[in-house]
């Protein structure tokens, strides 16, 4: 799963990159936020993998902040991109007229940006949410599904749920790989 994860976002960036068709600002937040969802996937799974294969749970604490800083780094990236996202279909839907003067090129940059340092200023305190659970109410077997669930299963079908299925994006790719469109 961790392969397809990271395959079909970078299928994704190829596609939006590499065709001038695709340089729009809904492709522009979508590739983008493919590339969160490798960096998201990165952070946790190869070590997990290498935990499994090796039968050691053992991580150090400076390791195991680092991890836990990247992590939710990511996530609320992925939030705040999603959000961006989101607007971005509102404007193009609501005020379709509007929608080039709103969504300029420098305006989806500065979204971007935005994203970007509202993560890094936000982390601090969503971070205590870590320090604040009750360890009494932890179940460990529940634990281990959900974190499949958001850290490789939500990932992998982000591609396929906001672009493969799109014609725009298959015609991108068919053309990069010189297949006809």
């Amino acid at each position: 799963m961790y392969l397809i994860t990271v395959f079909g976002n970078l299928l994704i960036i190829l596609a939006v990159s590499s065709d001038s068709h695709l340089h729009t600002p809904m492709y522009f937040f979508l590739s983008n936020l493919s590339f969160v969802d490798i960096c998201f996937t990165s952070t946790t799974v190869p070590n997990t993998l290498v935990n499994i294969q090796t039968q050691s749970k053992v991580i150090t604490y400076e390791g195991c902040i680092t991890q836990m800083y990247f992590f939710l780094l990511f996530v609320m990236l992925d939030n705040f991109l999603l959000t961006v996202m989101a607007y971005d279909r509102f404007v193009a839907i609501c005020h379709p007229l509007h929608y080039t003067v709103i969504m300029h090129p420098r305006i989806c940059g500065l979204l971007l940006l935005v994203s970007w340092l509202s993560v890094v200023s936000l982390f601090y305190l969503t971070s205590l949410g870590v320090y604040l659970s009750s360890p009494a109410t932890h179940n460990a077997q529940s634990s281990a599904t959900a974190s499949v669930l958001y850290t490789v299963v939500t990932p992998m079908l982000n591609p396929f749920i906001y672009s493969l299925r799109n014609k725009d994006i298959k015609g991108a790719l068919k053309r990069s790989f010189g297949m006809t469109a």
